[in-house]
């Protein structure tokens, strides 16, 4: 029996790209999702040689085998949850926003705009930017920006925590129903998450900065949550 005739919850399929150390991306996703008691599907849209340092190397995956697996996960499992990260190409997020509107027109959306690693590689062409920006976020339950994707999205500098909420109603202006803008890129030890949602309604989160090199997969691992 499938897990869509058994009625199963907590069905999220995660598409995104593999990252060989297991720290982030699909591996960080898996994990995460199980830990929470989900079950996890994926669409891999590219293959990284990739350690906790930087990325090595990107692989890519064809678009059309993005939508295959994107396609048959949906038909068979199904899903009460979609995640994208590195999408990386313009006609990835193409085909994965026509296999949406076909397959999962209700489903909820969580879009990490993943656009550079923590070591420096470009994750998502610059071309990309404007299909991400156009075909995606704006079907977006929420969004799970850090700043300087914020800044990206929003053609806005976001130089301290004031900057922030001006920040987020630019973001929501492009469409998803939310916003959560990650603070962790701010100088100091005092941060601040801010979620905006349409219509008005925020929720600011500040606390301490926990001093840790652990940091490799957290983005991942948060949108996954």
């Amino acid at each position: 029996m499938s897990a869509a005739a058994s009625g199963r919850r907590g069905r999220v399929l995660i598409i995104a790209g593999s990252d060989s150390g297991g720290g982030a991306g699909i591996q960080a996703d898996i994990k995460t999702v199980t830990m929470l008691g989900g079950y996890a599907a994926t669409a891999i849209t590219a293959l990284t040689a990739q350690d906790t340092l930087t990325v090595h190397a990107i692989h890519e995956v064809p678009a059309d085998f993005v939508a295959q697996q994107i396609r048959v996960v949906l038909q068979d499992i199904g899903a009460d949850a979609v995640k994208t990260g590195m999408l990386h190409r313009a006609d990835i997020i193409r085909v994965v926003a026509d296999a949406l509107d076909a397959h999962a027109p209700d489903v909820p959306l969580v879009v990490d705009p993943v656009m550079v690693a923590k070591g420096g590689a470009r994750l998502l062409q610059p071309e990309a930017e404007q299909a991400l920006r156009t075909l995606l976020i704006p079907r977006a339950a929420v969004i799970t920006p850090n700043l300087p994707e914020a800044e990206v999205l929003a053609g806005t500098r976001i130089a301290d925590a004031a900057a922030m909420p001006d920040a987020a109603r630019a973001l929501l202006a492009l469409g998803p129903r939310a916003v959560l803008l990650k603070g962790g890129h701010l100088a100091g030890d005092d941060l601040v998450d801010l979620l905006a949602a349409q219509g008005g309604a925020s929720f600011r989160f500040e606390n301490r900065r926990l001093h840790s090199t652990a940091t490799h997969g957290t983005g991942c691992t948060l949108a996954s949550a």
